[in-house]
């Protein structure tokens, strides 16, 4: 009985080897460390490359996002809550969709809209708002960690990372701390219904990183991620091109997964190629299962 018992563990054992082969051979030879995590139905773990800190750029937006409906949560906030941005606070010299609409500044938006521009069109400005006018990056790390995070740091605004290179590697995680915390968010009621609702549609409707993880998964396949990407430095050398994303299978399990880019001496498209690889043949080995 035991013998016929341990067939299917080794059949999957197997196939999950055959996986982390392929991937394996998707990042080989490439000028850069890529690192992968993914978490199928809150059990089954892959990992490539984990034991690293990889520069986490725009992805801790969801991090963000995080801790600031857990704030908005305890302090009974409607998302229809409005803040009053100032001039001071549309910065010209950053990506900033948000900008590009109020140079001027002096205006109300509701929370709700400006988590929007932060997730969904990954604006700077709306991020550093969030973070002057509520919750800040030391309660974001704070929060994170009651959920039992551990291996990641938050400790810059988008305006800090940009101050020079280097800065770029203050907010950091490994893949595998990650993916966690996207099946914590899919899978456990952190908050109330209608925030969790919100993010979900926010990430769906992500308008940054299209050629990442989602690239070649059917357009009916529902995604919801976080995209990232810093500049490079003198040398070509970029810190980090980074998705993370959660993806609900035809059959009804769901999986999370995080791909992190450090230090690539690649191009954009090839980084970018790269992830949408990874995330087709995961996509397929567990639309099998």
């Amino acid at each position: 009985m035991l013998f016929f018992l341990s067939i299917p563990f080794c059949s999957l054992h197997a196939q999950k080897q055959k996986l982390e082969k392929e991937i394996r051979s998707i990042i080989e030879n490439k000028k850069a460390t890529v690192g992968v995590a993914v978490i199928y139905d809150s059990k089954d773990t892959l990992t490539v490359n984990n034991d690293i800190e990889y520069p986490a750029a725009s992805v801790f937006k969801f991090h963000q996002a995080l801790a600031l409906l857990d704030y908005m949560n305890k302090n009974l906030l409607s998302l229809e809550s409005k803040l009053y941005l100032k001039k001071s606070d549309m910065k010209n010299d950053t990506y900033s969709p948000l900008a590009n609409e109020h140079p001027e500044g002096n205006f109300y938006i509701s929370i709700g809209d400006l988590l929007s521009y932060t997730v969904s069109k990954s604006d700077n400005n709306a991020s550093d708002a969030l973070y002057y006018y509520m919750n800040g990056t030391q309660m974001t790390d704070m929060y994170l960690r009651t959920l039992g995070s551990k291996k990641f740091s938050i400790e810059a605004t988008e305006q800090e990372l940009s101050q020079e290179f280097n800065n770029q590697y203050l907010n950091w995680t490994t893949p595998l701390e990650a993916a966690q915390l996207l099946n914590i968010f899919i899978t456990k009621d952190i908050f109330c219904k209608n925030y969790k609702d919100f993010l979900i549609q926010a990430m769906a409707k992500s308008e940054t990183g299209s050629d990442k993880l989602k690239a070649f998964l059917p357009k009916k396949v529902l995604i919801g991620h976080k995209s990232g990407s810093s500049s490079r430095n003198s040398e070509g050398l970029k810190a980090a091109d980074n998705d993370i994303g959660f993806v609900y299978l035809p059959n009804g399990k769901q999986y999370s997964i995080a791909v992190f880019i450090k230090d690539s001496k690649e191009d954009d498209p090839t980084n970018a190629r790269m992830i949408a690889d990874i995330s087709t043949i995961v996509y397929k080995f567990y639309k099998n299962k």
